[in-house]
């Protein structure tokens, strides 16, 4: 698993938890699928999600990976399944790989803003984020649609306002953009939020030795 990808995997990781704001819809659990560009590639990621786990899914090449992630931003996970290879395996954030993970991620304040457009179906209101550290803005684009459980999406959105539906990621130091296509109150399929048998474990770095 190269480095870029694997970076990409824990940039989703830590896109996981809720948001508060009225809205018409509470999802307490479901699936939230958005698009991303990976490696050049248009990718499509679903991220399943309950009170207190999440588990996004996309496949890059022969591979499938699954990115699991716990409310209280402590675990972290990254299978890595690639049948043509005979592959599997598992990185699991040790204690420092944690630590370092939530020190990448930017400490942001909001400013609402007066714009507003429709989104994937959902409408949406411009809000400016501003990096405390950097003091660089990002536009990003919320609605009030919906509200949504613990772990759905993103963390460092939850003072926004609303839902991210068009937003900058922020992926092990690299910018990602991102746009919500649908949220549904699909139940996730038996197995999602575990590592399943057959997984060799070890920690993240062990997924890039060299790195």
């Amino acid at each position: 698993m190269n480095i870029k990808l694997l970076n990409v995997a824990l940039g989703i990781a830590l896109t996981a938890t809720t948001l508060s704001a009225s809205a018409q819809i509470n999802y307490t659990q479901g699936a939230v699928t958005y698009s991303l560009n990976m490696q050049g590639q248009a990718t499509e990621v679903k991220n399943y999600f309950t009170p207190d786990s999440s588990a996004a899914t996309f496949t890059t090449g022969p591979a499938s990976i699954k990115v699991l992630s716990d409310a209280k931003h402590d675990y972290f996970a990254v299978l890595v399944d690639v049948p043509v290879a005979s592959m599997k395996k598992a990185g699991i954030a040790t204690p420092a790989e944690v630590e370092d993970l939530m020190s990448k991620i930017p400490t942001l304040t909001f400013a609402p803003g007066t714009e507003t457009k429709p989104i994937s179906g959902f409408n949406c209101k411009k809000v400016v984020a501003t990096d405390t550290k950097s003091g660089k803005t990002y536009d990003i684009w919320v609605t009030n649609d919906f509200t949504t459980s613990p772990t759905a999406f993103p963390f460092y959105y939850a003072k926004a306002g609303g839902f991210p539906i068009q937003f900058t990621s922020f992926q092990q130091g690299q910018e990602q953009e991102i746009t919500i296509t649908s949220i549904t109150d699909e139940k996730a399929p038996a197995g999602t939020f575990s590592i399943g048998s057959g997984y060799e474990k070890g920690s993240l770095a062990d997924l890039n030795p060299n790195r």
